[in-house]
């Protein structure tokens, strides 16, 4: 049910006499209701319909239709069983108070009536109604709300989805150019191998057969860099496990390959998303190839720390290190670079000649 404009509330009044009526009505106006009567049941139905109340003062003795009858009626009806009916009767007997409750009504002013517990009586039901109707405002309000979450959350979700394909996308680009660019160095370093030994082939085949075993190694290690790219594109670099299981299975193989265990201080106590992951664990891997290859450390250090606006992640070694603003070829700087900003983090390095290298990395909560 709505309540009227009325400031109080519309009232209708049923009841087959006259004097009744003129009393009732005379007092709620002077109150502020809007009031109407009729004085049977038939005439009361048709009121209801044409302009439902906010509430009915019905009497139960009235001629053809009864009370009660009134009251079930509009009980049974979706439109009008909301609203609520106070009967008022000269009945005063335990029978029909029941009966008057068990129909749907919701109080009961016996015959004669005192005015004030009459208005008492109907302000505390039109407050009722109040409350109810506030109340399911509030729901619509929430129910509402919570759809408006929903579809934020899964806008989010697949605004997510999308980041983390073109975090792949571009992962996979890179890859991509470091197979073009590794393989078609290699390439050309073994067709140069290759036209020396047939050059010398006739004249001195020790040294052609030198230049053969040295062209059968860069095939090799072109090979392998081709199946460790492919490899990378086909699967999760992560292999399932947690980020702090990777890094220390990285740390274990650099000890194996180096004698150097990576010291390592890792909080990773807020969540971070898959392509952040990633992306820090192929950093790692990257700058712990690197400094396997070129840099003669003996001291390593990881340090990864998050925060409510994102993560922090240094690589550090002691080694020989490197002029930074100029391009280092073979060290996979550029390829840093860009998985970093693929999810919206900055890199630094940090290195000069003799006074090793230092990676740094931040990333925002959600990549």
């Amino acid at each position: 049910m709505e309540f009227t404009q009325s400031a109080k509330g519309d009232i209708l009044i049923v009841d087959d006499t006259l004097d009744n009526l003129r009393l009732l009505s005379a007092m709620l106006d002077e109150q502020g209701y809007e009031v109407r009567s009729v004085t049977n049941g038939s005439m009361a139905l048709i009121g209801i319909q044409a302009q439902p109340p906010d509430l009915i003062l019905l009497d139960i003795n009235m001629p053809g239709m009864t009370g009660y009858e009134v009251c079930q009626r509009l009980k049974s009806n979706p439109q009008t069983q909301e609203i609520p009916v106070i009967f008022i009767s000269a009945l005063n007997e335990v029978f029909d108070k029941v009966k008057a409750f068990s129909v749907g009504g919701v109080d009961f002013i016996h015959k004669p009536f005192q005015i004030e517990e009459v208005l008492a009586r109907i302000e505390h039901q039109l407050k009722l109604c109040r409350l109810q109707l506030q109340l399911q405002e509030q729901n619509r309000r929430l129910q509402q709300t919570e759809a408006e979450l929903r579809r934020s959350l899964e806008q989010e979700r697949a605004l997510n989805q999308r980041i983390e394909e073109m975090a792949a996308l571009e992962e996979r680009n890179r890859i991509a150019r470091d197979i073009h660019d590794s393989l078609g160095h290699s390439l050309v370093a073994l067709n140069v191998q290759m036209e020396t030994v047939l050059t010398l082939w006739q004249v001195d085949v020790e040294r052609a057969r030198s230049f053969l075993v040295e062209a059968k190694k860069l095939g090799s290690e072109a090979l392998q860099a081709v199946r460790e790219s492919v490899s990378a594109i086909r699967s999760d670099p992560l292999q399932g496990q947690l980020l702090e299981g990777a890094i220390a299975n990285l740390a274990e193989e650099f000890y194996h390959l180096t004698d150097i265990l990576p010291e390592c201080q890792i909080d990773l106590s807020q969540p971070l998303s898959d392509s952040v992951n990633h992306v820090v664990y192929r950093i790692i891997q990257e700058g712990l190839t690197n400094i396997y290859k070129h840099a003669k450390a003996t001291s390593v250090q990881i340090k990864i720390q998050t925060a409510p606006i994102g993560l922090s992640l240094t690589l550090q070694d002691n080694g020989q290190g490197f002029q930074s603003d100029q391009a280092v070829a073979g060290y996979g700087l550029q390829g840093m670079q860009e998985r970093t900003a693929t999810v919206g983090g900055q890199l630094e390095i940090v290195s000069k000649p003799g006074a090793g290298c230092q990676i740094v990395a931040n990333f925002p909560r959600k990549g």
